[in-house]
């Protein structure tokens, strides 16, 4: 991307002024390099978002942004429902919910050393991975409901996971304003047998060491040291997500006219945040956000339960669980004062900083958890909200690393099996269901993650806390 198309603000600030049909302006963070390398079409679709009406302050990309449905993945915008605002199922995503949540083990890298293969195969065992997998959970009418509408608040009801596990995600692990009457048909059949699944693509199941510490007060109040191993999950709401976005992207766009909508892109199609179709959506992504949570929240369980068959007695407390594809109404100060804004993050992590309402106590003085994941192979990493950040991305900030080529051109550069292989080379033990879907998340079909968090970290959009590297991978 030309960066003679941005006023730059800062060393990773970048902004294009309103013109055209713009309401505001678009700002992408980034360094000089990172933005060289995007696509054009971050530029086209930043700048689409910033013509929607309701919009506010800005239009915002963050810096593992790429091409994406509507919305560049990475993109964040609010919508004020007073001013006319939307909700975009393109500004939500088709994974609704994706999310990270990471377990801490208790053990070091050094104890898990001679375990390795053999946890290897038991989470390989006990989580199923893959397009179309299935889990041992099998949802009616009544459960689909409950579900849809306890998040993983119903999980443990079932007896999945620990309560002290709610207070450690977002919502404390229920979504309010769930409406499942609005979820369709086809993406309960869809979703019935999925429960407890990592699904494919990017997700993974993942034990990682913390190989470095940036911010030792943080990492203290983290529990994150040196060569402790750690769980990550990054999996979503699996069919019913993509199922629901589907369905209301069509359904929006054939209903812009009629909203008097002037779409850019028709992948944008959004419908007002007041109209009928509007709160259809909304209940019925909320309903998805609780699929997801609960998802992660069986997926925790069986995680346990596998590491329980190699280190009995290790007790696996949750860190943190985050979202990074959701529309929330949230509180943020425009022109001076509070307003209630429906916030879009779509591959973009919450951020909230210090003393905010929402955290809980624990980390109520360092900020919330931000945990970004790498690509298979390379680093994740721990990051914290900031005050900053408030002002800079509506508390937003990156998500991963962010694609650099597609899968498809993936594939044409690598072949599963010679990745399996150069991993295990390194220490790293994949274990994957489709040497397809491995070659499609080739390490090097990705940006280079420490510079898209070195970059959120000096924007203020969060700041590192600690730099995780994979030992076993789980790959769907």
């Amino acid at each position: 991307m030309d960066t003679r198309q941005f006023i730059q603000r800062d060393e990773t600030c970048w902004e294009i002024q309103p013109q055209g049909a713009m309401r505001v302006p678009a700002i992408i963070y980034a360094d000089a390099q990172l933005l060289e390398d995007m696509d054009q079409k971050v530029y086209e679709q930043i700048t689409n978002v910033a013509t929607l009406p309701g919009i506010v302050e800005a239009a915002y990309a963050m810096p593992d942004a790429h091409w994406g449905y509507g919305f560049p993945i990475g993109g964040v915008a609010a919508f004020d429902i007073d001013q006319g605002g939307v909700v975009s199922a393109g500004g939500v995503g088709f994974d609704i919910s994706c999310g990270v949540r990471t377990l801490h083990t208790g053990l070091t890298v050094d104890q898990l050393q001679p375990h390795k293969q053999a946890l290897a195969d038991a989470l390989y065992r006990t989580v199923p991975a893959g397009l179309g997998s299935r889990g041992r959970i099998h949802l009616n009418h009544e459960t689909m409901h409950g579900m849809l509408t306890g998040g993983a608040k119903w999980a443990l009801e079932q007896g999945y996971g620990e309560a002290q596990d709610l207070e450690r995600i977002e919502e404390h692990g229920c979504m309010a304003g769930a409406e499942s009457h609005y979820v369709s048909p086809k993406a309960r059949e869809r979703q019935k047998d999925e429960m407890g699944t990592l699904g494919s693509g990017n997700h993974y199941l993942e034990v990682q060491r913390v190989a470095e510490i940036f911010d030792r007060n943080v990492a203290k109040t983290f529990g994150l040291r040196v060569d402790d191993v750690v769980i990550s999950i990054h999996c979503g709401s699996r069919g019913l997500g993509h199922q629901i976005g589907t369905e209301f992207l069509k359904d929006m766009a054939m209903s812009a006219a009629q909203y008097q909508i002037a779409l850019p892109d028709r992948e944008l199609a959004c419908a007002p945040l007041n109209s009928p179709l509007g709160k259809q959506y909304l209940g019925a992504m909320r309903a998805a956000i609780n699929c997801a949570l609960a998802n992660r929240q069986i997926i925790t369980h069986l995680t346990r339960q596998a590491v329980a068959t190699i280190f009995p007695g290790i007790h696996l407390g949750l860190l943190y669980d985050v979202s990074h594809n959701t529309c929330k109404v949230e509180q943020h100060t425009i022109d001076g004062r509070k307003k209630s804004l429906y916030v879009h993050r779509k591959g973009a992590t919450r951020a909230f900083g210090p003393g905010h309402p929402d955290l809980p106590s624990v980390f109520k003085e360092v900020g919330q958890p931000v945990l970004i994941g790498g690509s298979m192979g390379t680093s994740s990493y721990v990051l914290c909200g900031t005050k900053d950040s408030e002002q800079r991305s509506f508390s937003s900030a990156c998500h991963g690393a962010g694609r650099a080529m597609s899968r498809s051109q993936a594939t044409k550069h690598w072949q599963g099996r010679t990745v399996v292989e150069e991993l295990a080379a390194r220490g790293i033990i994949i274990r994957s269901p489709s040497m397809r879907g491995v070659a499609e998340e080739a390490p090097l079909a990705y940006k280079d993650v420490s510079a898209v968090v070195d970059v959120a970290d000096r924007a203020g959009l969060a700041r590192k806390v600690a730099k995780l590297e994979p030992v076993i991978c789980v790959k769907g």
